[in-house]
């Protein structure tokens, strides 16, 4: 578990699913990936982020508010393994989604710099991608803030997406902090 000021970062579990359906299946939240998805689609989000959490010992996680325990959405490292085809097949990525009832809050650049932080103290990664679509300038936005630079030659496009997918790299610090709190 990693704790910031506000946050708190633990392993998705199963009964998560029907509330990450709820905060995180909205038209706002889905418009830059592929649309609202169908309960079982998002089922199967959650069972790849605990096979991922298993497999790995890091994922996307479930982001919590600290003070109530309220679920807002997902962030963490992983391995993106589902893009055999695409140049960042294999990288650490670093990805998020909170939900839009939260947005504005600056829960995304909390937790992505914790789970970011938990990365360089625990793997050995020697950098970190996160990706977006071209017109997910929120997103991007956040990339850059987080100290990413935009990597055009690892661009790609999914199949049966309109718009390309672009890539931000962070390499690994000369000297790199320690994880936030964790246990």
């Amino acid at each position: 578990m990693i704790e910031t000021a506000r946050l708190r970062l633990r392993p998705c579990r199963a009964a998560d699913k029907a509330a990450f359906a709820t905060i995180l299946n909205t038209p706002a939240m889905m418009a830059h990936l592929g649309g609202v998805k169908t309960q079982a689609e998002i089922d199967a989000l959650i069972d790849k982020r605990m096979a991922d959490q298993a497999r790995h010992g890091f994922s996307y996680w479930a982001v919590e508010e600290r003070d109530g325990g309220a679920l807002v959405g997902t962030c963490g490292v992983r391995i993106a393994s589902n893009y055999p085809d695409a140049p960042v097949y294999g990288m650490h990525e670093a990805g998020w989604r909170i939900a839009d009832s939260h947005w504005g809050r600056g829960y995304a650049l909390e937790a992505a710099e914790a789970s970011i932080a938990w990365a360089w103290a625990n793997t050995d990664a020697p950098e970190i991608g996160a990706w977006t679509t071209i017109g997910n300038v929120a997103s991007w936005r956040l990339m850059e803030r987080l100290g990413m630079t935009r990597r055009p030659y690892l661009d790609f496009r999914r199949a049966g997406e309109s718009e390309d997918t672009i890539v931000y790299v962070v390499r690994r610090p000369a000297a790199a902090p320690g994880s936030p709190r964790s246990g």
